[in-house]
């Protein structure tokens, strides 16, 4: 079930004290999503142009049909399949770009302050494996989180309710006192299906681009807004 969009609600504050389990994505919630946006939206229709020997606007265009296809399906995180469908290394192309991954801004402060605290931290991401492994030789995320789950091991994404069945299954949380915080509204909509109480999204996962002003959850700009009652570091 699908919310209203509405102008974004900020989040005034998060009763730390009735959470039990935190679950975070990673790509613009954790990361800045301008890295994804440039190598989809660039990189990989360069190459593709380039490879293939064809204009940078048909290679955009051809690409713009499979991506279309393929949106909200676990293949749209998948690197062997698009690996496959292009007909180049796309993992390959990610790691000799990867120097331009980066934290959103006071995002390690915030997973510092979750892990002294006593909540269950889980980092939930649709990335394909290889790709977790590009983004976190980057960027130190594994040591302050309890676990870490990527959508593939349960071959479906978040945006499907089979994932969350799945993760209950696998790492048991009670969703009325569970905080899951994702920029992506499909996935909070699964996660609102599921019965999650305590959803939030972010108002700019991407520093290339301006904030949202509208949004169907809760929204916050920076993790300081919420951070009042987690330990201090």
């Amino acid at each position: 079930m699908s919310l209203a969009v509405e102008p974004c609600r900020s989040v005034s504050a998060v009763f730390w004290d009735s959470i039990e389990t935190v679950l975070l994505d990673m790509d613009g919630t954790l990361l800045d999503l301008s890295f994804d946006n440039d190598f989809w939206g660039r990189a990989i229709p360069e190459h593709y142009a380039t490879i293939h020997h064809i204009s940078h606007e048909e290679a955009a265009s051809r690409l713009n049909s499979i991506f279309a296809a393929e949106s909200g399906r676990l293949n749209w995180y998948c690197l062997d399949f698009w690996s496959a469908t292009l007909g180049f290394d796309v993992a390959q192309l990610k790691r000799t770009l990867a120097h331009g991954i980066a934290w959103r801004p006071e995002a390690e402060r915030f997973l510092k302050q979750l892990s002294a605290s006593h909540c269950d931290v889980v980092l939930i991401t649709n990335a394909h494996p290889e790709t977790l492994k590009i983004k976190l030789e980057r960027v130190m995320l594994t040591p302050w989180f309890d676990r870490v789950v990527s959508s593939h091991e349960y071959g479906v994404p978040k945006e499907n309710n089979v994932f969350w069945q799945r993760l209950q299954e696998n790492h048991a949380f009670n969703p009325t006192k569970t905080l899951f915080i994702d920029d992506s509204e499909p996935v909070l909509d699964a996660a609102h299906d599921y019965g999650i109480q305590h959803l939030i999204s972010l108002r700019q996962p991407d520093s290339r681009q301006p904030p949202k002003t509208d949004t169907r959850y809760p929204a916050i700009l920076h993790f300081d807004e919420i951070s009042k009652g987690l330990p201090a570091l």
